[in-house]
């Protein structure tokens, strides 16, 4: 029997909330359902609520170093769920993932040099290229019968000795995809063989579908663990992006030493009291919680998928193997980007994120946080019915 109320609707509305008080700015009007920002519309897990709130009674709330507690509590949790031996000693803190990637980008690239992605991807990935004066090489992604893969015989054309670092996410936001340790491995092996620095982006791999592995590249091989920086968070898993608390697995001295004098020349390390006592609470007494969590996301998705083929087939979702983000194939509606954002908006009432804003490859495409009461995803898909019906 479930122990949390994943179908409770909270209004968020007037709490700063991006996805709720930033709909103005972003679709020109209130009256949409925000399923874009990637975070979840689900309550805080309550253990990590009494952790803050026990801390808070203190109330003194100065300098504070991260106790032994913390890095205990990343490494009890990532050899328990996805089998992974992480040494203490290469832990480094960061406020945030999209932080790490620009510390990383600054730390193992200089200006001019050139970064490899594999679009479509995760925006601030060439935001933060382009803002850090690097220059973007392209490796854009294969859509083959309804699945993504890696063009890796395009990435071997791409190398020179300009490109110094790739840029991954695993699972793929935003198309949901795991890639597997052959995959993993043909990409490790080719960017060894070239001294490339792999940046893997990992904040979703903790949010599993059923039947599907995640497999950290770091835990592959020695070998690649070297040129491996991983990212993680609890963020996205037990919905505390507003606390800007993640953290850099670095195994390499070198690269750790590059990376963490980033974040200290930034004065950036110490970060914020509740962030390292969630993070804490997170990982030592979240498991249930997730796997509750991914049971209920997963009939998000079933619900979705079964939902478009019985009324708008015309709507396609990319099966995905993780993560609460369906990537939507919307070409069926016959709509240039344009024609295909005022129709979300101003016809269905929905805000999503536009396919064409994570790179090559996202034209058509839509993608839509289903990390919500089912509730509120089938009154988004009732009024996408309509709409489309009323073309």
């Amino acid at each position: 029997m479930a122990e949390y109320n994943f179908d409770e609707v909270i209004d968020r509305s007037g709490t700063g909330a991006i996805k709720y008080d930033l709909r103005q700015d972003v679709f020109g009007t209130d009256n949409v359902i925000p399923m874009w920002v990637a975070d979840m519309d689900f309550r805080t897990p309550p253990f990590i609520m009494d952790a803050i709130r026990q801390r808070a009674n203190h109330e003194i709330l100065g300098y504070t170093k991260r106790s032994d507690g913390f890095f205990q509590s990343v490494t009890n949790w990532f050899k328990r769920r996805q089998n992974w031996d992480i040494d203490r000693s290469w832990i480094v803190f960061s406020p945030g993932i999209v932080p790490a990637l620009s510390f990383a980008v600054r730390a193992f690239t200089s200006p001019g040099e050139k970064i490899i992605i594999q679009p479509p991807v995760y925006h601030p990935f060439a935001s933060i290229i382009n803002g850090n004066q690097r220059i973007i090489v392209n490796n854009p992604l294969i859509l083959s019968e309804g699945r993504y893969y890696m063009d890796l015989n395009n990435l071997k054309e791409q190398l020179d000795n300009q490109v110094k670092l790739i840029l991954i996410s695993n699972p793929h936001n935003p198309v949901s995809r795991i890639w597997t340790p052959e995959e993993l491995s043909e990409l490790a092996g080719i960017c060894l063989e070239h001294n490339i620095t792999i940046i893997s982006d990992e904040i979703h791999s903790d949010i599993i579908m059923p039947g599907c592995k995640h497999i950290p590249l770091a835990a592959i091989s020695p070998a690649f663990s070297e040129i491996t920086v991983t990212c993680l968070a609890p963020s996205k898993t037990f919905n505390l992006a507003g606390l800007s608390t993640s953290v850099v697995v670095i195994p390499d001295k070198l690269r750790r030493d590059l990376f963490s004098r980033e974040i200290e020349t930034s004065h950036l390390w110490l970060g914020n009291i509740f962030g390292n006592i969630a993070l804490e609470a997170a990982y030592n007494k979240g498991d249930e919680w997730v796997d509750e969590l991914n049971r209920y996301v997963f009939d998000n998705f079933k619900f979705l998928d079964s939902y478009l083929k019985q009324n708008i087939p015309e709507i396609k979702l990319i099966r995905p193997d993780a993560t609460y983000l369906a990537w939507l194939d919307m070409h069926g509606l016959n709509m240039d980007d344009k024609a295909l954002k005022e129709f979300m908006i101003h016809k269905a009432g929905i805000g999503c994120n536009e396919g064409r804003s994570f790179g090559i490859g996202g034209e058509g495409f839509q993608r839509m946080n289903i990390g919500c009461p089912r509730k509120v995803l089938q009154k988004a898909l009732n009024q996408l019915d309509i709409a489309v019906n009323n073309l």
